[in-house]
C-alpha cells in the first residue's frame, strides 16, 4: 500500500487491533487518494495486514531496528509494558499487544469508529437499494447531490480514536504530522458518488438541485453522548423542533470545549467495537423548488385571494390561490406550494385590467421540465376550469426574479374604480372639484377591519389623481390612481375618522363604498408574453 509510510505503521497497528475498519484507518493516516477508498473492503484489509507483516519480517531479518527520529527508543523497548501504557480503566491498551493480534484484528467486526458506514453501506447492494428508491419516486433530474446524516455519537468515537492515536505516537516518541483526519462524510462520498452516478446515469454535482440523502442511526450507542451534557451543559439546550438535545452540532461544540483528560475519564480510548451495524433509517429524495409566475384577473365579488378560514372553519369554498395552484400541483407533482402576490384584494373586490402579478413556489416537484407550449396549455387549463379567474403571462422564473415583484412595493401605483353612495343628494358640480386634486396626502390609522392581523400604526399614503363620474343624486363613480398600500374603502367612508382626509370629509356628507375594482397594478414584472 504505497500511500502508507513508515510513520503510519503504529497507527495502523493500533487501529487494526482495536477493531477499526480499513477505510477509517486510511482516514486517520490522512490518505487523500479517493481511488484507494473505493477498493473492496476485503482487499484493503489484506493490504493493511500485509503492510504490517512486511514490517515484522523486516525486523526479523534486520534484528532490532530503530526508526529515524531524534533519540528514539528501540521498538522492542517500546512494545514492553510501561506504567503509562495503561488507560483509565486499567486495561492494557492495544498498542501494547503483539503484531500477530493486530493482524487478526478488524476482520468481520463492525468498525469501532464509523459503526459500519464505511463497510456495508459502501457495497453495491446498498447502492442499488438507494437507486431503487430514487427511481421509484419518478423524479426528473439531470444531476444529483448526495448528503448523509450521521449519528452524533460518531463524533465522540472519532475523538476517542484520535486520542488513542495521539497517545500511541507520544508513547513511541514519534511526531504527529497534524491534528487532523479525512472527514468520514468526505470519504463516504468519495466511495459512493461514482457508484450512484453509474447506476443513476447522471453526474454528481455539488450545485445540483436534486438531493439524495441517507439518514443513519445506531440505537445501540445512542447514549454515548450523554456524558457530554454533564461536562458541557451549556452546549445542550432544548429546541422546539428537535426531538433530542444531542444534535450533531451540539455534540461537536461540546467536544471542542471538553479537555482531553476529562474526556478520557468517561470514554474508552480507543472505543470498543459495537455488536450491530448502523441502520439506514431513511433514504430520501428532494428536488429544488420550481417557481411559476404570472398575472391573474379576479371577476368574482365572492372569492378571497387565499383560503378564508376562521377558527378552523372555512367560510368560502375556494380562493384565487387554490384555483391556480391545484393545476400546477398536479402537473409538477409537487409536495406543497407557497403563494405570493403584489398586494392583495378583499374578497368582494374584483381585479381587472392587466391583472395582479403573482408567483407560486412549488416544493419538491417530481416534474421540472416544461416547454413553452406545455406552459401555455397549462394556463389554458386553469382558465377553462373557472369563470371566476383568468391567468395570463404564465411562465417559469427563478427564485431571484421573484424578488422583483416585492421591490419598491410602496413606490408602485395602483388604479381603482369605486362606486360611491352619499346620504345627501349631490349634483355634478358638487364632485367636480375632486378632479382637480393632485397628490393628496392621507394619514391612515390601521383600519378596524384588519387590526386583528396588522400592527396599529399611522401610515402616510398618497392619492395621485382622481376623476369623478356622476351617476345620480346619491351615486357616483370615482377613478383613483394611488400609492400602493392605500386603503381605498377607508378613504371613502373615513373609518370613524381613522383616515384623514376622506371622501366624506371632502364632500361634507356621509359617504360609503358599494363596489371596488382594481383596474391596474402598475408593475413591469413578470414580463408580458405574446399570446
Amino acid at each position: 500500500m504505497s500511500s502508507l509510510t513508515e510513520k503510519d505503521r503504529p497507527i495502523v497497528q493500533l487501529l487494526l487491533q482495536a477493531g477499526t475498519c480499513p477505510r477509517c484507518i486510511l482516514r486517520f493516516c490522512c490518505v487523500g487518494s479517493q481511488v484507494l477508498y473505493r477498493h473492496p473492503h476485503e482487499e484493503l484489509l489484506k493490504d493493511l495486514q500485509q503492510f504490517l507483516k512486511n514490517h515484522q519480517e523486516e525486523e526479523k531479518e534486520e534484528g532490532t531496528v530503530c526508526l529515524a527520529v531524534a533519540d528514539p527508543p528501540c521498538k522492542r523497548i517500546r512494545l514492553e509494558h510501561r506504567e503509562d501504557d495503561v488507560n483509565h480503566n486499567g486495561a492494557v491498551p492495544p498498542w501494547a499487544a503483539d503484531g500477530k493480534t493486530a493482524l487478526e484484528g478488524s476482520a468481520g467486526k463492525v468498525c469501532n469508529v464509523c459503526l459500519g458506514v464505511l463497510q456495508e453501506f459502501c457495497e453495491a447492494d446498498f447502492v442499488r437499494k438507494v437507486c431503487q428508491k430514487v427511481n421509484s419516486a419518478e423524479y426528473q433530474f439531470t444531476s444529483f447531490v448526495f448528503s448523509v446524516s450521521l449519528p452524533p455519537q460518531l463524533s465522540v468515537r472519532e475523538r476517542a480514536a484520535w486520542l488513542g492515536v495521539k497517545q500511541q505516537m507520544r508513547n513511541l516518541g514519534l511526531p504527529l504530522a497534524k491534528d487532523d483526519t479525512i472527514q468520514l462524510k468526505e470519504a463516504y462520498k468519495w466511495i459512493i458518488h461514482p457508484q450512484l452516478s453509474e447506476e443513476l446515469g447522471v453526474p454528481a454535482d455539488g450545485k445540483s438541485l436534486f438531493e439524495v440523502s441517507v439518514v443513519f442511526a445506531h440505537p445501540e450507542t445512542d447514549e454515548e453522548c450523554h456524558f457530554l451534557a454533564t461536562a458541557c451543559p451549556d452546549c445542550f439546550k432544548p429546541a422546539k423542533n428537535k426531538q433530542s438535545v444531542f444534535t450533531r452540532m451540539a455534540v461537536v461544540k461540546a467536544l471542542e470545549k471538553i479537555k482531553d483528560e476529562d474526556f478520557l475519564k468517561h470514554f474508552p480510548c480507543p472505543p470498543s467495537s459495537p455488536k450491530n451495524l448502523c441502520d439506514a433509517l431513511e433514504i430520501q429524495c428532494n428536488n429544488g423548488a420550481v417557481f411559476v409566475a404570472g398575472r391573474y384577473n379576479k371577476y368574482s365579488r365572492n372569492l378571497p385571494q387565499t383560503p378564508w378560514i376562521i377558527d378552523g372553519e372555512r367560510k368560502l369554498e375556494s380562493s384565487v390561490e387554490e384555483l391556480i395552484s391545484e393545476h400546477l400541483m398536479a402537473e409538477f407533482k409537487a409536495d406543497s406550494f407557497n403563494f405570493s402576490s403584489s398586494g392583495r384584494e378583499d374578497v368582494d373586490v374584483r381585479t381587472l385590467g392587466n391583472g395582479r402579478p403573482f408567483a407560486i413556489e412549488l416544493v419538491n416537484p417530481r416534474r421540472i421540465h416544461f416547454s413553452a407550449d406545455e406552459i401555455r396549455r397549462l394556463q389554458q387549463a386553469i382558465n377553462d376550469s373557472s369563470d371566476k379567474i383568468q391567468v395570463r403571462d404564465l411562465q417559469l422564473v427563478t427564485r431571484s426574479a421573484i424578488g422583483r415583484m416585492k421591490e419598491g412595493e410602496e413606490e408602485k401605483t395602483k388604479t381603482y374604480s369605486a362606486l360611491i353612495w352619499t346620504d345627501k343628494a349631490i349634483q355634478r358640480e358638487d364632485i367636480a372639484f375632486l378632479d382637480d386634486i393632485k397628490e393628496l396626502k392621507l394619514d391612515q390609522k390601521t383600519p378596524l377591519r384588519v387590526l386583528h392581523r396588522r400592527p396599529l400604526a399611522v401610515r402616510c399614503r398618497l392619492i395621485h389623481t382622481m376623476r369623478s363620474e356622476y351617476i345620480d343624486e346619491h351615486h357616483f363613480r370615482l377613478h383613483l390612481k394611488t400609492q400602493a398600500g392605500t386603503y381605498i374603502k377607508e378613504f371613502v367612508h373615513g373609518d370613524f375618522g381613522r383616515t384623514k382626509p376622506n371622501i366624506g370629509s371632502l364632500l361634507n356628507r356621509t359617504a360609503d363604498i358599494l363596489e371596488l375594482d382594481v383596474e391596474s397594478v402598475d408593475a413591469d414584472w413578470p414580463p408580458t408574453l405574446a399570446d
